[in-house]
C-alpha cells in the first residue's frame, strides 16, 4: 500500500496523472490502475475525476493530508532502522566554495529524493581543496573549475561555461562603468573566498590567470566575500547571474573583460575513473541536468 499511496500524493501534488507517471517511472495507466486499487482498499473515492482532471473528494483530503504525514514517519522510521542494521550506502560530494548558483544544491535535493538509502555527504573548498579531496579518495565526485588539462586519471564530465562578473557596491565609483577589465581594477583590492591553506594557490589563479595585479584580501565564504562587498572593501570575481535579494540594493555586477572578450570559467564534474561509488556518474548525470535547465532559462 505505500507505493499506491506514494502514487496518490504524487498525482495530487503534481496535479497530473501524466507528471506523476513520469516521476514515478510507471505508465500514467499504471497510475490510475493503482490508485483505484488504493480507493478499492480503503472502500471510499479519493477523487473525483472529470474527463482530464479530478478534483478530491473530502475523503480524499483527509487521506492526502494524514498519508503525508504517514510517509515522513515511515521515511525517518527507514533510516533508522537501517542505520541500526549497520546498512550504509554513503556518496561524498564536493562544491567549489566560490560557486554562486543553485545547481548544486537543487542536484543535492533531487539526488536525494531519487537514492533515499544513500547518505550523502558534502563539503565545499577551494579549487585545490576538492582536488586533493579527489586524489586521496576523500571525495567521490566534485564541482570544479576546470584549471588543468583533463586527465585519464578522472572522468571529466563538463557541465557549462560561464560567463564572469565583477561584483561591487553599488557605491563605489567603478560601478558607473558598464564593463571592466582588470587593468581598471588595479587599485581595488580582490576579494578571495579560500580557506587558510589554498590562499596562496587562489592568489596566484587570480594574479596569474585571470590578470588582476592589485591587493588581495580572503574571506571563509561567499556569503563573507559578499558582505566584504556591501561594505567596499573590494570587488569579487563571480559568474554572470542573479545577485541574491539581499544583495540586489547595494551590489552590482559588471562584465569582465579580457582582451574583447568577457572571462569565463568552465565548470565540471570530476570523479576518479577507479572509484568504485556507482553513485558518482548519477549525481553527475543529475548535476548536469541542472544547468542544463538553468541555462534554458537564460535563452
Amino acid at each position: 500500500m505505500l507505493r499506491q499511496i506514494r502514487y496518490f500524493q504524487a498525482v495530487v501534488r503534481l496535479k497530473s496523472f501524466t507528471e506523476a507517471a513520469e516521476e514515478c517511472c510507471i505508465s500514467q495507466s499504471a497510475v490510475s490502475q493503482q490508485i483505484r486499487a488504493l480507493e478499492a482498499e480503503l472502500g471510499v473515492q479519493l477523487l473525483l475525476r472529470h474527463n482530464r482532471t479530478f478534483s478530491l473528494t473530502p475523503a480524499g483530503e483527509v487521506f492526502y493530508r494524514k498519508s503525508a504525514v504517514l510517509l515522513a514517519d515511515w521515511e525517518r522510521l527507514r533510516a533508522e532502522t537501517r542505520r541500526a542494521g549497520d546498512v550504509k550506502e554513503r556518496l561524498r560530494v564536493g562544491c567549489l566554495n566560490s560557486f554562486g548558483g543553485h545547481e548544486f544544491q537543487l542536484a543535492v535535493a533531487l539526488f536525494s529524493a531519487r537514492f533515499p538509502d544513500v547518505e550523502l555527504a558534502v563539503s565545499h573548498g577551494s579549487h585545490e581543496d576538492l582536488y586533493q579531496a579527489l586524489r586521496s579518495g576523500e571525495a567521490d565526485v566534485v564541482m570544479n573549475d576546470q584549471r588543468r588539462a583533463f586527465s585519464d586519471e578522472y572522468v571529466n564530465r563538463v557541465l557549462a561555461e560561464r560567463k564572469c562578473v565583477v561584483e561591487l557596491a553599488e557605491r563605489n565609483p567603478l560601478a558607473a562603468l558598464s564593463r571592466l577589465s582588470p587593468a581598471d581594477l588595479k587599485n581595488t583590492p580582490c576579494i578571495v573566498v579560500a580557506s587558510q591553506a589554498q590562499r596562496q594557490s587562489e592568489l596566484e589563479y587570480q594574479r596569474d590567470v585571470v590578470g588582476f595585479r592589485g591587493d588581495f584580501i580572503f574571506a571563509a565564504s561567499l556569503g563573507e566575500a559578499r558582505l566584504m562587498v556591501l561594505q567596499d572593501k573590494g570587488f569579487l570575481l563571480a559568474e554572470e547571474g542573479e545577485l541574491p535579494a539581499e544583495y540586489r540594493t547595494a551590489v552590482v555586477q559588471r562584465p569582465l573583460l579580457r582582451g574583447n572578450n568577457q572571462f569565463q570559467r568552465r565548470y565540471c564534474a570530476f570523479w576518479r575513473t577507479d572509484n568504485p561509488n556507482p553513485h558518482a556518474p548519477a549525481f553527475a548525470e543529475i548535476l548536469q541536468d541542472q544547468f542544463i535547465a538553468a541555462d534554458d532559462k537564460t535563452i
